[in-house]
């Protein structure tokens, strides 16, 4: 009988927390830590283990904490052959894309980590000098949160659609007056908005200054010519060797991340029928149920998970 071909995801920023390496600092893959740190300057250990959650909302640390536990999450599931059948291929949400590039061999862990710092740094200095923040609409259909987001924009406040997530959650994206009228006015469009805890308006045209800064620095980092399949946050393509990541994903800082789209993806073209989530928390399992509800989806966020 064939093995199930499985998908890996990896979350984004959002899911960092207070001792999130704490399940995973006696493993072996705990070594991982060490080299990220001396690549990037940060005290990984530290970040992981003794870092507040108020601290931890800092763009540049979350992000290097998030992707830090997605990839010893994932070097430790492939340590216990703990994925479940052959991966097929590999997506991350925003953030997670950069775990999923190191999973699937487009890029070094050194590589990818110098690239999360860079990006984490250039998106807090584009929000200090731009501040917006971000909300999720939940309950409405995408075309009714880009129709509302249009109408407030014509009238002058900033605001974009940021993630197209899963059916009736979609996050928009822009300055505080934006994201103020989108809460006023969703219950026109049988809405409601969650305040995100965030720290400007990530993937909308107030990051494009970030997105120079990354965009020089992916174009000095070697991408592997061949590997697994990654699905881009930017278009929702898969890609195996040969791709523009350093335009996808400078696109990535400006444009809407399409997750529910390269949810599809994975689980058409690209057969998977198993979906395994890496990192902290179980945020895209969640979304992955209410995209389609007949795949399977399980979240390695603890060694204890795969044993």
């Amino acid at each position: 009988m064939d093995q199930m071909q499985t998908g890996l995801v990896f979350p984004g920023q959002g899911t960092q927390r207070e001792g999130m390496g704490e399940p995973w600092r006696h493993t072996p893959s705990w070594k991982i830590t060490e080299e990220i740190s001396d690549v990037t300057g940060e005290d990984l250990p530290s970040l992981l283990l003794h870092t507040s959650d108020a601290e931890l909302r800092r763009t540049d640390l979350a992000q290097l904490a998030v992707f830090t536990v997605a990839v010893l999450a994932h070097a430790e599931a492939v340590r216990r052959d703990a994925l479940g059948g052959p991966v097929a291929a590999c997506a991350g949400h925003s953030l997670g894309e950069y775990a999923a590039l190191t999973a699937a061999g487009a890029l070094t862990l050194g590589a990818a980590a110098a690239l999360v710092a860079v990006r984490g740094r250039a998106m807090r200095q584009a929000a200090e000098e731009r501040p917006g923040t971000m909300g999720v609409l939940v309950a409405a259909p995408l075309e009714e949160v880009a129709a509302l987001a249009g109408r407030v924009r014509a009238d002058g406040p900033d605001v974009w659609v940021a993630n197209v997530n899963a059916p009736g959650q979609t996050v928009v994206s822009g300055s505080a007056e934006g994201i103020d009228r989108i809460e006023a006015e969703a219950p026109s469009i049988g809405a409601k908005m969650i305040r995100l805890a965030v720290g400007g308006a990530f993937h909308s045209p107030y990051m494009a200054s970030a997105a120079d800064s990354l965009r020089t620095a992916l174009e000095h980092t070697p991408f592997a010519p061949a590997h697994l399949p990654v699905v881009a946050n930017a278009d929702a393509e898969a890609y195996s060797g040969g791709a523009d990541w350093p335009g996808l994903a400078t696109r990535q800082l400006t444009s809407p991340v399409l997750w529910e789209p390269s949810v599809r993806t994975l689980i058409g073209p690209l057969g998977c029928r198993r979906l395994v989530e890496l990192g902290p928390g179980r945020t895209l399992a969640g979304l992955v149920r209410r995209i389609a509800p007949g795949t399977e989806v399980v979240s390695l966020d603890h060694p204890a998970a795969a044993a």
